[in-house]
């Protein structure tokens, strides 16, 4: 069986309220909403089935809709603050969407809309490689700069330390072990997985390496800043 028979639903998280970055969900990157270049990069690809913005905040949802978004529903505003966690987003589109559709897909993918240089060819990689490993999950990653043998403490009286005791053996920095840490651009699992489990972290995850230039995860002012020149670069405006 293909990836293309399996149904695949993109959800994406896009809640209001958020601190750092007030609106940051819609805030304008090169020339339009930031949530747009997400939404984009789950209708370019070639197994999303359907992709859903779930989202608590009326204004967001307008937006989803004026770029031709799926917005169903609000989401609950107690499944919606700073400390709610993804899952729950996820956990609410499945119900809503097995209650009012009787519809339920194969796989879920989560496409946070803080990670603009995702490209469809990453989320088709990552359905192909979980259809190629029959994995449980599939999770974006990238390689980890600075290498965490570069980290260091800082005690109290301004003493530096090492973070992370070099072994033996590594003396210089290309010699370092090749390490990755998680983009947050995708998250991909089968349905059941999350349903029964609620991660995607098992002992069948596997990862999708993608490169750090398209690994940005806008958390900060510059960040949102850096990508609004990236992508202004990469569309031409």
């Amino acid at each position: 069986m293909s990836i293309a028979e399996k149904t695949i639903l993109a959800v994406i998280p896009a809640r209001g309220g958020s601190k750092g970055i007030p609106g940051k969900n819609i805030a304008p990157v090169a020339g339009r909403p930031l949530l747009g270049w997400t939404l984009d990069a789950a209708r370019t690809s070639q197994f999303v089935d359907r992709t859903l913005v779930s989202t608590d905040d009326p204004a967001i949802a307008e937006v989803a809709r004026q770029l031709g978004g799926d917005v169903p529903f609000l989401r609950p505003a107690d499944i919606s603050g700073d400390s709610a966690s993804p899952m729950l987003a996820i956990d609410h589109a499945l119900a809503w969407l097995k209650e009012h559709e009787q519809w339920q897909p194969d796989y879920v993918l989560l496409l946070q809309p803080t990670s603009p240089l995702r490209l469809a060819e990453d989320i088709d990689a990552a359905c192909r490689l979980a259809l190629e490993k029959d994995a449980d999950a599939i999770v974006s990653v990238c390689e980890a700069t600075p290498h965490p043998y570069l980290t260091r403490t800082v005690a109290p009286d301004g003493r530096i330390d090492d973070f992370l005791k070099l072994p033996g053996g590594y003396p210089r920095r290309q010699d370092f072990p090749p390490v990755f840490t998680l983009n947050g651009a995708l998250y991909l699992a089968k349905r059941h997985i999350l349903e029964e489990k609620a991660t995607f972290y098992t002992d069948r995850t596997f990862a999708h390496v993608m490169p750090v230039e398209r690994s940005l995860d806008i958390d900060t002012p510059w960040e949102l800043h850096l990508a609004d020149l990236l992508l202004r670069e990469l569309s031409g405006k």
